[in-house]
């Protein structure tokens, strides 16, 4: 305290310190005297502690006398100090450094918040010597997020104090994520602040889109903005994370997107799914669509347009995750989106979520829950599009067995209101059944159409209900339509010479014949027996005649012929 009246007794570093600093705080840093302190820094390493304590002094000092042009200077002197000095005693120093980014961040000027900023993700880019087992990143973490979120009443101020609080956080995770001894960034506590104030700068980016000039016109000001940041952000935090953290990172966003009603419309969810897809290693892909699946689960209470918002995300996510979607549990996969669908055949029978008949919203919940029908279904399509032909297979079978049928030991529900629920999940079940037919490639019949599946599919060609004998039918036409032939002959007519057709025919395989000796003749008796329905209408025979002309053309050897002519004359 006495030496601090005389200069000369002061102690070396503190001179050099204060040389740093001009008598004009406009004149900028004098850059001879910090070449002085930095070659003293780095030949007396251990002094480099009481440097950075005596800059924090009066950098502190400083603040509160708002005297912000010594502010810079020392930030700058710090910021340089960091680039040079990479010795063992750095840990101590940084303590220093960090306290004053902590300093400048809780200002209420933003001037000094976005300078705190610079110097931090200075910082995180320098690659440290010696790890630190005691640093804490939590007061960064809350406050860049903080400043994510920033309601700052000048625009241009929000912006770019928004934007300083997303190079924070891309600050702390890279400083982060990849030292097993630093603060564990993957932790709920920290993921819960980081990825939901990324998502929050992201939500604007269809407007920005929408408006945004091509890359020539483009402003270097529009080039950078928040919306861009945050997604370049999120996109890196994800590529990072390793198998046991993907769960982490995903839950915030579904939480995120519930906490705002972000399912419908679907837009944003899409797109953040979208990101989070191609920016996952691919092999964490069934994680993904797993967490989905569980948080369809979740809300299998909430409304249909919530509950479709998530399944067509679902669709959206299998489909670039492509093989690897589905992970090792196929069939649960299926098996959860089949129940929701049972669950909605409930709901939309009931008018209710509890199954107590509701009056006033029945009507509109029926016409939602169909919507909410019909975007499982697709979902179903487009998983089964993404797995191999034996695991479709597996697929179409396990679905089949779900349909109740009244000829097998199935349950039947019995009562009016039975009959409805039982009809309508034979319809769903089948138009899912149809939708994985559609896509399915498989050359040999007798793998696609097992017996035990054809066996079921064929007891429920017979039904009363014209609906299901004729989503049967399409079913059995997409199977058998290799080369697809059926759109080149409908509409129906009588056509002298065929080759004007275009018909693509190969020579009926050996698999084949044998499919058509083992099922022929259960083939061609449920056409016969479709054909004499009383409630048939033109769509039925039109795919009866489709299925004739299709049989002829992929199955037919002379005795398959044969078969065909005395089939079509026992119809007549």
């Amino acid at each position: 305290g006495v030496c601090g009246c005389c200069g000369a007794l002061r102690p070396r570093y503190k001179r050099l310190v204060d040389n740093i600093f001009p008598e004009d705080p406009e004149d900028g840093l004098v850059k001879t005297n910090m070449e002085k302190l930095t070659f003293y820094a780095l030949s007396a390493p251990e002094k480099l502690d009481r440097i950075g304590a005596y800059l924090s002094e009066r950098l502190i000092r400083d603040v509160s006398r708002h005297r912000y042009g010594y502010v810079c200077i020392a930030m700058e002197a710090l910021d340089q100090l960091l680039m040079a000095c990479h010795c063992q005693s750095i840990n101590l120093f940084v303590e220093s450094f960090l306290k004053m980014v902590a300093k400048l961040l809780e200002s209420e000027k933003p001037n000094l918040q976005i300078l705190g900023t610079n110097s931090f993700v200075k910082f995180a880019n320098i690659e440290e010597d010696t790890p630190s087992y005691h640093r804490s990143y939590d007061f960064f973490v809350s406050r860049f997020s903080e400043m994510c979120h920033s309601s700052h009443d000048d625009l241009d101020i929000r912006t770019k104090i928004r934007m300083s609080g997303i190079k924070g956080l891309q600050g702390v995770v890279r400083k982060t994520v990849n030292d097993e001894l630093q603060a564990n960034i993957w932790d709920p506590q920290h993921m819960d602040k980081i990825v939901p104030s990324l998502l929050f700068n992201l939500q604007h980016v269809e407007e920005s889109e929408s408006r945004s000039p091509s890359p020539l016109q483009a402003t270097e000001k529009e080039k950078e903005s928040p919306t861009e940041l945050a997604e370049r952000c999120l996109r890196e935090l994800l590529g990072r994370a390793a198998y046991g953290n993907i769960k982490n990172a995903i839950k915030p966003v579904l939480i995120h997107l519930d906490n705002h009603s972000l399912w419908e419309p679907k837009i944003f969810a899409t797109c953040c799914f979208r990101i989070i897809m191609y920016s996952i290693q691919p092999q964490h892909s069934h994680l993904v669509i797993q967490q989905l699946l569980g948080h369809l689960d979740a809300n299998s209470k909430s409304a249909a347009t919530v509950r479709a918002g998530i399944v067509e995300v679902l669709s959206e996510a299998a489909v670039i995750a492509a093989s690897g979607s589905v992970g090792p549990t196929v069939l649960e996969v299926f098996n959860t989106l089949l129940r929701q669908l049972r669950l909605s055949i409930d709901y939309a029978l009931t008018g209710s979520y509890d199954c107590a008949a509701g009056v006033g919203t029945k009507i509109i919940k029926e016409h939602e829950e169909r919507m909410f029908q019909e975007a499982v279904i697709k979902t179903i399509g487009s998983f089964a599009s993404t797995l191999p032909t034996y695991q479709q297979s597996e697929v179409m079978v396990f679905i089949m067995n779900k349909v109740p049928l009244p000829s097998m030991q199935h349950s039947i529900e019995a009562g009016k209101a039975g009959e409805n629920r039982n009809r309508l999940t034979q319809i769903m079940l089948l138009k899912s059944l149809l939708q994985v037919s559609v896509g399915f490639q498989c050359s040999n019949m007798l793998t696609a159409l097992p017996s035990v599946f054809l066996d079921r599919l064929l007891s429920a060609a017979l039904m009363e209900d014209a609906e299901i004998r004729l989503f049967v039918l399409e079913i059995l036409i997409s199977f058998i339509d290799r080369h697809g032939n059926r759109q080149k002959f409908s509409p129906i007519s009588t056509i002298s010479d065929i080759s004007v057709l275009k018909l693509k025919v190969d020579k009926c395989s050996r698999q084949d014949t044998v499919f058509m000796k083992k099922h022929g003749q259960q083939l061609y008796r449920h056409i016969y027996l479709i054909c004499k329905e009383e409630s048939n209408v033109q769509a039925h025979y039109e795919a009866l005649y489709s299925m004739l002309m299709l049989i002829s053309i992929e199955l037919a050897n002379e005795e398959v012929v044969v078969d065909l002519i005395r089939l079509v004359l026992a119809v007549q």
